[in-house]
Order: C-alpha cells, then structure tokens, then sequence
C-alpha cells in the first residue's frame, strides 16, 4: 500500500480508539469529580504514560529537531527538559495530591484560593488556564492539520478541523479519565515514532560510522555554544549583555529550562496531581518514563534527525527547521513505517491539546460557572457545562488560529512562561514560604508583566523598543527574569501587607498537617542534604553557566565534544532523579502515609452545594469553609 493509504488505515483505527474511551468516559463519568479529575482513581500505570505524554507535545516530535538542525548542538540542550519538566513535578506533585485528599480541591483555583484567601489567585488561575488550553492545545491541531496535508492531500483547515473534532469529542465526552487512556496510547506512539525516525534516517546515511565524521566537518557554530572553549574567540558562552536577540549561551538554556520548567507546574498538572489514586506513579513517571525513556530518543534519535538533517540539507532540500521532519519522512520512510511516525507525529500534538482543553474547561465550569453564576448546579449540569466549555476553547482557539498564526505562537509561548511562575503560589502552598495573598496576587502579576515586557517575540507586537531594549535581556530567557521578579516582588509585598489572623491561622493548619504528614525519615534526611548540593551542580554543568566546558571537554564513539557533554549528564540526571523521587523521598509516600491521608480529610470545597445534593432550598453561595458566604 502507498503511504497515504498506510496513513488513512492508521488514523481510522486510532480515531475508533478514541471514540471508544469517549463513549466508555461518558458512560462511567457520572459526578462531577469522575468527570473533571477521573474520581481520583486514575491507576498508576495510566497516569505514568498519560501524564509523560502531556508534559511532551507535538513540538519534541518536530519542532525540536527542526530546531537542532537550525541551531546546532547549542539549542539541543533543550532535550535536558526530560529532567526539567519532571522536576518540578518532583518538588510539587505529591504534596498537591496529598492537599487535595485532605481538602477535596477539584481545581487549582481552589488550592490556591483557601490557602492564599483570596479569590484574585483564583482568576489569575483562570487566566493562566485560558492561555494554556485555548492557544498552546491551537498550536498542536493546526500542527497537526499541516502534518496530515502533507502525506493525504487533505487542506490544512480541513484536516486541523477534522483532527480536532476527534479531540474535542473524546475530551467532552469522557473528561479526564478518557483522555488518561487515550493518552496512555499516545506516550507510546510518540516515543516510538522518534525512535524509528532517527534509525531510519541512520540507516540511511550509511550508519553511525559514516555520519559521524560528516557530522564533525559541520561548521562549528553547529557543534558548540557561542563563546567558551573551542568556540568564537571574543565572545562569552556565559553569559552576554545583550537585548534583543536570542543567544544560546549557559544562561540563555538555563533559563529557556526555567521556562519548560512550567509545564509540570501548570493548572492542568495540578489536576493531574489531584486525579490520582495515590502518589506511588509519581517517582516512576518522574525517573523511568520521562527522565529515562524520552530521554534515551530525545538524546540520541532526536539529535540524529537534527543534525543528520543538516549534513544532507542539500540532497534533501530541506530549506527550514520546518521542513526536516516531514522531508526526513518523506525521502527515508517507506509506507507502513512513514504512516507509524506520521500517527506517533499527530498522537504527539493531540496528547498536548486533550488534557490543555480539559482542564481549562473545567476551570471555567468550577471557578465561574459554579462558583459565581450556579452555585445550586449537581453534578449533570457541571458536567454539561464542562463539555460546552471544551467545544466553545476549542472553536475559539481554531478560529483564532486560522486567523492569525503569528497571535497563536506568541501567545502559546506565553503560556508556557506563565507556567513558571505558577512557582511563585505553589512555593507558599506546598512549602510554607512566605507569601501573604496580597504578596502573591502582585507578584504573579508583576512576573506576568516582566514576562510580557522581556520576551522580544511579544513585545515587538506591543511596543517596539521593548523588544531591542528589554527582550532577552542579558542573554536570559523572559521565563528567568518572570520569577525573579514575580518572588521578589511577592516577598516584598508580603512583608507590608499582613494577611487577617484567620488566614494566617489556615495557613498553619496546612504547613503543620504537610510537615507532620510528609516528615522523611533518617534515611530521607540525609539524601535530601546531599541533593542540597547535587542538583544546583548539575543544573551549573549540565544546562547552565558551566556547560560551556563542554565544548572541548571530552569525546567517546566519534560523537561531538558537547553532544558527548550532554548525554553524560543526562545519564548523571537519571541517577539524580532517582536519588530525589525515591532515596530522598520528595516523590515518595510509605503505605501508613498514604493509609491516613485517605482517611484524614478536611473536606472545604464540594463537588455540589449540600443542599442541591439532599434536593433543599438552602443552597446559596459558599465560602471555601462550606459555610454560607
């Protein structure tokens, strides 16, 4: 069969996967806490794929790559986000899961919300979710639709239209727990389908023997980061007082990480944390499937398709970071084979939009709808009102996309900036720091602003000279300086504006209950002392200021200095992520804890008003105490 038959037989048969799930989600989904976070049962085996497939979009299938071919080994280090990303999972997922136990949050505006005191950090929530399920998931389908032209023929709008409505149906009709298994499938596709890209294109050029010194004669702007030892004499691989320009030194990655950093810290890993059964998937998703898995294609395969794409760019045609993957496809693919990477291509980018437009919809169907306008609603209007949240994201979203390509890019990227500073309420949620609610409404704010202010992508479309003065400031990604300022900001204003004694009392109730119930043990204490000073040395040699040794560090089986610099680090990150999830406990929970968190509750938020649920007459506004507002 040709390889668009190929590609029409296995997207029909994955299109019936997905419709299953839907049906099956729909039919078991019957609260609004099955439907909007999965009963929090999701089992372990499912959310460990699921939530590895979310975290890893369409663009580590195709923009990734494109974008080592275009910049060489220097932006690779993007691939360390197989670390990043699950980090901060390390430090927030259990803690999250365990505070939803207890006080039964169905969203993140609702952690945030009780434990700040403030309704401003539940709209703020809203926002940041808005940005993220309506342009980032829009980014992912009119992605796909490109894709899916390219090898059947079918127009771009049709096939994103089309592409999308299979999401779109799965996701309202199942809500979390189908989206969970239709996921499940595509974490494997997705990393099977790099996988067999990058033998493919080994295969192709002769084997590693073959490439390897081709690879080698590449110009060296390919080969190492701009400035440092083996690089362009008179420039800084640290760090550059520049503005403007994108620069991929130790500070540039290492803040482009602080930026991908906020995926595992988003409204929708939030949800995710809270969907879970127990914390038992956390060490494996964090450590095994993320760290280990994609990181064994990203490392290796993804960076064969990269930089095998730029030493036969001319054979090939390939004429933009755009072009490789599907000219890659195209020439050293036959049929089955191009169809599997294609379906592992567009599996990729619809993992990504599922759960984005999920969460966002029940963010709009719990903090507004119920909160504010229905606060009688049960459980069917909820969920009613859920799925016509998930249609309305994702027309608004495709109309905004077809529309205006560059409006979507830009604000895609902002939403994964906006992620990160997500730090600043999880920060004072899940540790204690000290944040009032006043302190943390200004200081997301403030980092919103910076962010806005310092990225040279939006601020070139808001004021000009803000991109030339302030974008990329210093060679630091607008991600870096979001926090920096968003904490510094939130601790000043913390220290002026006191919060009442109530919620400086709920405060205390919260951190005493975490202490006590997430104390480590002998054991514990003594691997979280030691990862005090492992981790800032591997985030300083791996993917900061100190990976510029890389470029003439050392060398093994004819690989590039600085490609051999970061597969040995992320072999070191494998085993430093197993240290902080299991041997230091961050990701961990024993048995007895895991026993009393499910039986000690404090239940503030309800799926229904008390009243709506007994059919009585009393059922105005709540606060988040379950008292009368």
């Amino acid at each position: 069969m040709s390889t668009e038959a190929w590609v029409w037989t296995l997207v029909v048969l994955y299109w019936a996967y997905c419709i299953y799930w839907g049906i099956r989600g729909a039919i078991v989904s019957k609260t609004a806490s099955a439907y909007m976070i999965g009963g929090r049962q999701i089992p372990m085996i499912i959310f460990i794929l699921a939530a590895t497939a979310t975290s890893f979009s369409g663009w580590t299938f195709i923009g990734h790559p494109g974008l080592i071919w275009r910049d060489g080994l220097s932006y690779a280090f993007a691939s360390f986000y197989v670390l990043t990303i699950p980090i901060t999972g390390t430090w927030f997922a259990k803690r999250q899961w365990l505070l939803g136990k207890r006080y039964g949050f169905i969203t993140p505006g609702d952690m945030y919300a009780y434990y700040y005191g403030t309704e401003w950090m539940r709209w703020l929530v809203v926002i940041v979710a808005i940005l993220y399920s309506s342009f980032y998931s829009a980014v992912q389908l009119i992605a796909s639709g490109a894709l899916f032209h390219e090898v059947t023929g079918v127009p771009v709008v049709t096939g994103s239209i089309l592409l999308a409505a299979i999401v779109v149906f799965y996701v309202a009709a199942g809500g979390l727990r189908s989206i969970a298994w239709v996921d499940m499938l595509q974490c494997v596709w997705l990393v099977l389908g790099i996988i067999v890209l990058g033998m493919f294109v080994l295969h192709s050029v002769g084997g590693w023997d073959s490439l390897a010194p081709k690879i080698a004669a590449l110009d060296p702007k390919y080969l190492t980061i701009p400035g440092g030892p083996g690089a362009k004499p008179g420039t800084s691989g640290i760090i550059q007082f520049t503005s403007g320009t994108t620069i991929w030194t130790g500070m540039m990655i290492l803040t482009y990480m602080f930026s991908l950093m906020g995926i595992q810290a988003s409204p929708a890993f939030t949800m995710w944390s809270f969907s879970n059964k127990n914390p038992r998937p956390f060490p494996w998703q964090q450590a095994i499937a993320s760290t280990f898995f994609v990181g064994f294609a990203l490392f290796l395969f993804t960076a064969l398709q990269g930089l095998g794409g730029r030493v036969v760019s001319q054979e090939l045609g390939i004429l933009s970071d755009r072009d490789l993957v599907p000219k890659l496809i195209h020439h050293y693919t036959p049929g089955f084979w191009a169809a599997f990477i294609v379906i592992g291509a567009l599996a990729a980018m619809q993992s990504t939009a599922a759960p984005y437009i999920a969460t966002g919809s029940t963010i709009l169907a719990r903090d507004v709808y119920f909160r504010y306008l229905r606060p009688r609603a049960g459980h069917g209007e909820q969920i009613w009102m859920s799925r016509a949240f998930a249609v309305a994201i994702a027309c608004v979203a495709m109309v905004i996309s077809i529309k205006s390509s560059a409006a979507l890019v830009m604000l895609g990227g902002l939403a994964t900036a906006f992620g990160t500073l997500m730090y600043v309420g999880l920060l004072g949620v899940c540790y204690g720091w000290p944040i009032k609610g006043v302190g943390a409404v200004v200081g997301l704010i403030a980092g919103i602003a910076t962010v806005i202010a310092t990225d040279p992508n939006i601020s070139r479309s808001i004021y000009p000279p803000l991109a030339s003065n302030l974008g990329y400031l210093w060679t630091i990604h607008s991600a870096g300086w979001g926090l920096i300022v968003g904490l510094i900001v939130a601790y000043v204003v913390s220290k002026v504006f006191p919060d009442s004694r109530e919620i400086e009392e709920r405060r205390r109730e919260i951190r005493t209950w975490l202490a006590d119930i997430d104390r480590p043990n002998e054991s514990q204490k003594k691997w979280r002392k030691a990862m005090w000073v492992v981790v800032p040395l591997w985030y300083f040699f791996a993917i900061g200021p100190g990976a510029v040794i890389g470029n003439s560090a050392f060398s093994f089986m004819n690989f590039p200095p600085l490609w051999a610099w970061q597969i040995v680090w992320w072999l070191i990150g494998i085993v430093m992520m197993w240290a902080m999830c299991f041997k230091a406990g961050l990701s961990f929970l024993g048995e007895a804890q895991i026993q009393r968190a499910e039986r000690d509750t404090k239940i503030v938020v309800h799926e229904v008003a008390p009243a709506a649920i007994s059919g009585g007459s009393d059922a105005g506004p709540r606060d988040d105490r379950g008292g009368r507002a």
